[in-house]
């Protein structure tokens, strides 16, 4: 693989994007540390942030986005990770919502995209079952036929953006095919529950419970039974951006672990000038940059329009393990102000493990990468 040094454009996107980071969404965030940001507040964040391209980056010019790379995406969705995990969770979301919109028809197409684009509406995806995951291919939700109209009745768990959604890309069972339907919050109803975590509070991961709802069959997403294909399709963006999600969080816990390893002293000396600290923030460095270029490969990949499931999932897997690294290394780093919230370090790392464990786990996404290997599934 050939590494491509960012264009001009590209750098100058980033910059602008995080100097307004820093100005804007950096103090909201704060205030709100693992505490529930209100949708309001939320919507004023994705409204502004969607004038740099997220979530419109790669969606083609004549459908209201930039046009741009994935590559550029990702570099601009590193920066928003390393501000706040819990908003980039809510962008990401919507990234793949609106992706999914493209396959949409015309109506339901120009009736949402701009909103979704436009950081005004929000999406969430119910994907799996309680007892099945995020395998698509084990959905055994139903949708029933009713004249012109499906009957949808669902419990859906771990929807991001889940309290704040106006939208819900709900994976149903129409006949023997996984088929996807757009259900609108309220013109067709579904209620939705926050779910408590070890981290990652300020956004929505939640319950949602669909009953008895009538959803018309024009709000398919694509064509009957094609759900899991074009589910497995976003599939390999939402992983990707995972990978990046763990490559942002990783990077902010480095730069806190430089800037407090070069402001105080141990024993006479600064601690960045104890071989043993040197040491701990090189291999920091190494991790974040390794996890970062395999998700720029997947990216690139994803440019030249490949597919690139197996890539994806190295990247994801190996930067969500890093990540925990990382973080319990600048956690020993700072010693016991690591454990101390004024720090911001605990934090961090209660994030880390938790990305660890959203969606499907490192080690079933390992499984995935050796089916591919080797032909033979260590599934069964």
């Amino acid at each position: 693989m050939t590494y491509r040094v960012p264009t001009e454009e590209q750098t100058l996107a980033v910059e602008s994007f995080r100097k307004f980071l820093l100005a804007e969404v950096g103090p909201v965030v704060r205030m709100y540390r693992d505490r529930f940001i209100p949708k309001a507040t939320m919507r004023e964040l994705t409204q502004r942030i969607a004038e740099f391209g997220l979530p419109g980056c790669t969606v083609p010019v004549e459908h209201g986005g930039m046009g741009w790379s994935y590559t550029t995406q990702g570099m601009l969705f590193e920066e928003l990770a390393a501000c706040s995990c819990d908003v980039a969770l809510c962008v990401m979301v919507n990234t793949a919502v609106a992706a999914m919109l493209l396959d949409a028809t015309p109506a339901l197409r120009e009736r949402y995209l701009p909103e979704v684009l436009g950081g005004r509406i929000f999406g969430a995806l119910g994907i799996g079952d309680p007892d099945a995951g995020q395998d698509i291919e084990e959905v055994r939700t139903r949708a029933v036929r009713d004249g012109d109209h499906f009957v949808v009745t669902a419990t859906k768990t771990w929807a991001t953006n889940g309290v704040y959604s106006d939208v819900l890309v709900c994976a149903v069972r129409t006949g023997r095919a996984v088929s996807l339907l757009l259900i609108d919050r309220e013109e067709h109803g579904y209620e939705a529950r926050n779910i408590d975590k070890l981290a990652l509070n300020a956004q929505s991961n939640a319950q949602i419970v669909i009953a008895a709802t009538r959803v018309p069959q024009t709000h398919l997403l694509g064509e009957e039974g094609e759900g899991t294909c074009r589910a497995l399709k976003i599939d390999e963006q939402v992983r990707v951006h995972s990978g990046v999600l763990s490559v942002g969080l990783m990077r902010a816990a480095l730069d806190e672990s430089v800037a407090y390893a070069t402001k105080h002293s141990r024993l006479g000396k600064v601690i960045a000038a104890h071989q043993l600290i040197a040491a701990k923030l090189a291999d920091m460095a190494i991790r974040t940059d390794a996890a970062r270029l395999l998700s720029h490969r997947a990216l690139g990949l994803m440019d030249a329009g490949t597919r690139c499931d197996v890539q994806a999932s190295m990247a994801m897997a190996f930067a969500a393990e890093a990540a925990v690294q990382v973080c319990q290394d600048a956690v020993q780093l700072h010693g016991i102000h690591g454990m101390m919230r004024e720090f911001d370090i605990e934090r961090l790392l209660r994030e880390a493990v938790t990305l660890s464990t959203l969606g499907d786990t490192v080690q079933v996404r390992k499984l995935a990468i050796a089916l591919a290997l080797t032909g033979i599934s260590p599934f069964v």
